[in-house]
């Protein structure tokens, strides 16, 4: 599918997109207000977590109730999925009334649709009346997606970082390096499994790997240079090779998700899993999905974090709704309900500190959970590579290790 959608942005690319005299002034707010009343915004996100689908089914009801918007969450396994659509109806010329008014969206997938101009107006989001509440300054990854200057085209929703877990009931201390959890499976074979990629979290994995290992990190930053791109992920490769033998079922089959992971952590299948939510232990532990002795570790040196986004595509039906559940989903109250285990546990893109008194209180009150670390535990961000890494890493590892 990536190739296919890959080869069809290509195309798109070189065209000229027609201007969009139509597109809401998102500086009259009011005007937004009374747009999006009525309105169905059709929002493709990933539909695989329950929390996250429940915490949407709030975000629904709250926007029905104060702003008169129907949300309604299209599920997806696959972000590539709505790139597709909105790709197609390109291709078909459906230049109005597209089927996707919100995505959520980052990495490869906004940068392949800002370099095909199919996003909506840029600099939308950092209009929003709520923007004025973004962590810009402490937390760059808000205006930065995959090195790819964001200028406006996504808004920022939730803050993502790399962490391990392991049950500490059978597994005193964990490995905290890469070779370490090597030698942990040399002597323990199959207590570890990553997703198959194509699937986010091991896709992640891949990236922490790659960063890691590769001779500069700072090639990371730039574009996959074709010249070098073997040498480049050498290591990388060299280091799959070893841990498959060692992995859950010898590296023959692959988890589909995190939660299977987390499935497998309770079960004892394996010692060890990792999320992209550094509260995401504790959620689960809230949830009853994992023991209450499940704690949460983080790799030496530092590990992968970003921020997730939402974008409106150019040709949404219904773009003051997602503009107004855009704004909502930045406020205050939206970030910090998202932000409590109990409910996700997704850490907020606001700078919490700056709030109002009232605001404020709504994230001092939160108890971020009894696996959760502590800010100063989490160790330093590994940036996202380019966009291009994740995508030519996912397709080498298709083709050395999909077909075993």
């Amino acid at each position: 599918m990536q190739k296919t959608i890959a080869v069809a942005l290509a195309a798109i690319a070189l065209a000229v997109l027609p201007a969009r005299a139509d597109d809401p002034d998102v500086s009259n707010w009011q005007a937004i207000l009374e747009d999006a009343k009525g309105e169905t915004v059709y929002f493709h996100a990933w539909g695989g977590e329950p929390r996250i689908n429940a915490y949407l089914g709030w975000v629904s009801d709250r926007l029905a109730a104060e702003f008169g918007v129907n949300l309604e969450h299209v599920k997806l396994d696959d972000t590539a999925h709505a790139v597709s659509r909105i790709v197609a109806e390109k291709a078909a010329g459906k230049d109005h009334g597209g089927k996707v008014d919100l995505v959520w969206i980052n990495g490869e997938n906004f940068a392949a649709l800002k370099e095909a101009g199919l996003l909506f107006s840029p600099g939308w989001a950092e209009k929003l009346p709520n923007w004025k509440y973004v962590d810009v300054a402490g937390k760059p990854a808000v205006t930065t997606d995959f090195t790819v200057p964001t200028e406006g085209l996504e808004s920022p929703w939730g803050m993502a970082k790399l962490v391990f877990s392991h049950d500490s009931a059978r597994l005193k201390n964990p490995p905290k390096t890469l070779q370490g959890l090597l030698d942990y499976l040399q002597e323990h074979p199959g207590r570890f499994a990553y997703p198959q990629p194509p699937n986010f979290h091991g896709s992640t994995f891949l990236k922490q790997v790659l960063a890691n290992s590769i001779d500069d990190p700072a090639k990371l930053q730039r574009p996959v240079d074709d010249a070098t791109f073997g040498q480049d992920v050498a290591p990388l490769f060299a280091y799959l090779d070893k841990l498959h033998p060692k992995l859950w079922r010898e590296g023959r089959a692959f988890p589909q998700s995190a939660a299977d992971l987390r499935r497998m952590l309770a079960d004892g299948e394996i010692d060890i899993a990792f999320t992209f939510n550094p509260s995401g232990t504790s959620a689960a532990i809230e949830a009853g999905e994992l023991p209450e002795t499940v704690r949460t570790f983080v790799l030496d040196g530092g590990t992968i974090g970003n921020a997730h986004f939402v974008a409106i595509p150019y040709n949404a039906n219904a773009k003051a709704g997602a503009l107004v559940t855009a704004n909502f989903l930045l406020s205050p109250e939206a970030q910090a309900r998202k932000q409590d285990p109990q409910n996700w546990g997704d850490p907020t893109v606001l700078n919490v500190e700056a709030l109002p008194h009232k605001d404020r209180v709504l994230f001092e009150e939160i108890d971020l959970g009894i696996a959760t670390l502590p800010p100063e535990d989490l160790g330093p961000v590994i940036p996202e590579p380019h966009a291009s890494w994740m995508t030519r890493i996912e397709e080498e590892w298709i083709a050395r290790y999909a077909a075993q």
